[in-house]
């Protein structure tokens, strides 16, 4: 008898190099339907092993006549699952069958009209006509056998195939993006009705499994938890303590690398508002040492990781007799640091991902692993947890030390955490805070000269920060009023000594990241 809860039914996610691959998983999870996304070499053992409902292809920048183009692996249409090829997906199920792709005469990419001839399947509830996304350089010249023609535009009289007795589809678009208004439709067609899942995956369902998960892994052994205070670490633990109580304990690292007055207002969080076990350890002299001189930013991501775990073992043992590490790994820290088959690159290292050593004897526990930031968000709504905490703004591993352009110092430290903590004063008056994805200061390796007290002046200049996103995966440079970054500027000019000039960033993801290091 098939399996019909929501946490069967999963829609697997196969990566091909796609900037949009992301979009997709997020897409078919909004619909209540659980998707991960697995790079194409993964191999048919894993991709079955995973328990699929179906499989969605993802577009790639290359072309499936490219030398060292991604394939399919062997036998995967013998897995007998329902398929879904997208761009680049779509022209790979077409070579992989025995139809013909070839060279577009025009590369179409943008706004295009798609013209429906069979609605039946994908394109169930749709109109007749229906505005999508093209980017493709390729397009399809015969369909193999088996496959008929459902859609259409003015420059791929194949936009659309199906091969509706083998549940094999493609589209030559992406539904995924924005700028596919019924793409969300369209998936939702493949995800439930092809593939047949309910859509009742929730963040409820999520932590019933999740908390059911944990127990049957720690048993009753002990679980330490490196805390920031942030978002993920605050969620992490409250579902990690949920399943085992106190057989967790945290421990907050003060790393000297902090936002202004935040070991305090964490250790009194968690004191008296989570009622959870915490401990601080003060290692600020440790870190600046370790970092004094570092300038490269890989180079200081590396170190402070390096250093936390080397701080943290030693603290765990103090604790007692500890077998896991609980960590609040998300899913966009994964995406970034583990580069797929394809262009997919790897931007930066995450301090929570990848890199630890092998001499770290703890298991670990990452309950958040699979989750975009928004989802736990809402996992921590459903916890009950307090909004105040669910809704702070994401802050880096690294902390201050990825703010600081150049030299880590204390005097530089004390700096940003002033015209820091002006900032989020400022937006917070505002009423800005919970619009804009995250809002910082950023201290810059330049002086520039100013007057001051009818005085020459040469002094450090700040960057302002803040951009809107959705999971952090890109954002936009937030639109900030006028007046509220007058406010800011002038504040920390004022208040900051040391700073006689403020810039505002404002550029995006990408090509930018958020962060600067």
């Amino acid at each position: 008898m098939a399996d019909n809860t929501p946490e069967s039914e999963k829609i697997l996610v196969l990566d091909f190099g796609s900037q949009y691959t992301q979009l997709i998983t997020r897409r078919v999870r909004e619909m209540g339907v659980y998707s991960e996304i697995f790079p194409c070499t993964i191999g048919l053992e894993k991709i079955r092993s995973f328990g699929a409902r179906g499989i969605i292809l993802s577009g790639s920048p290359f072309s499936v006549h490219q030398k060292g183009a991604p394939v399919l692996p062997k036998g995967f249409f013998e897995l007998g699952l329902p398929v879904l090829g997208i761009c680049y997906g779509m022209q790979l199920i077409t070579k992989s069958l025995g139809g013909t792709v070839a060279k577009s005469k025009d590369r179409e990419y943008g706004a295009a009209q798609l013209q429906i001839t069979n609605k039946a399947g994908l394109f169930e509830g749709l109109a007749d006509s229906e505005n999508v996304w093209m980017s493709h350089g390729d397009r399809i010249e015969k369909l193999p056998d088996g496959f008929e023609t459902v859609a259409s535009t003015g420059n791929s009289p194949f936009a659309a195939m199906q091969n509706s007795a083998k549940k094999i589809y493609a589209i030559q678009f992406h539904p995924e993006v924005a700028h596919t208004p019924n793409g969300a439709k369209i998936l939702a067609n493949f995800a439930k009705k092809i593939c047949g899942c309910s859509g009742g995956w929730t963040m409820k369902s999520f932590l019933q499994t999740e908390v059911e998960r944990i127990r049957k892994q720690v048993g009753k052994d002990r679980v330490i938890l490196g805390l920031s205070g942030g978002v993920d670490s605050t969620v992490c633990a409250a579902i990690v303590h949920q399943a085992i109580g106190d057989q967790l304990t945290c421990l907050l690292i003060d790393n000297g690398l902090l936002r202004k007055n935040e070991a305090r207002q964490v250790m009194e969080n968690f004191k008296e508002k989570l009622h959870i076990k915490v401990r601080c350890k003060d290692a600020s002299a440790v870190f600046l040492k370790a970092l004094k001189g570092i300038k490269d930013p890989e180079k200081k991501r590396k170190t402070i990781g390096k250093k936390f775990i080397d701080v943290f073992q030693r603290e765990a043992k103090k604790i007692g007799r500890v077998k896991y590490l609980a960590q609040g790994t998300l899913y966009p820290d994964v995406i970034e640091s583990v580069s797929f088959k394809g262009p997919s690159a790897v931007i930066k290292s995450h301090h929570n991902v990848g890199g630890l050593p092998k001499k770290m004897k703890l298991g670990l526990v990452e309950p958040l692993r699979e989750l975009f930031k928004d989802e736990v968000r809402q996992l921590g709504l459903e916890m009950g947890l307090d909004e105040t905490l669910i809704h702070r703004q994401p802050f880096p591993g690294p902390g201050l030390a990825i703010r600081i352009i150049g030299d880590v110092t204390p005097a530089r430290l004390n700096l940003l955490r002033e015209a820091d903590a002006i900032v989020t004063a400022e937006i917070k008056s505002a009423g800005l805070y919970r619009e804009v994805w995250q809002s910082f200061a950023v201290l810059l390796p330049v002086k520039s000269v100013g007057v001051m007290g009818d005085e020459r002046t040469y002094e450090n200049a700040v960057a302002v920060r803040a951009v809107t996103s959705r999971d952090g995966m890109t954002a936009d440079w937030a639109r900030l009023p006028y007046d509220v970054l007058g406010k800011i500027a002038n504040r920390i000019i004022n208040a900051v000594a040391g700073v006689n000039r403020v810039v505002y960033d404002v550029s995006s993801k990408p090509p930018s990241t958020i962060e600067w290091e």
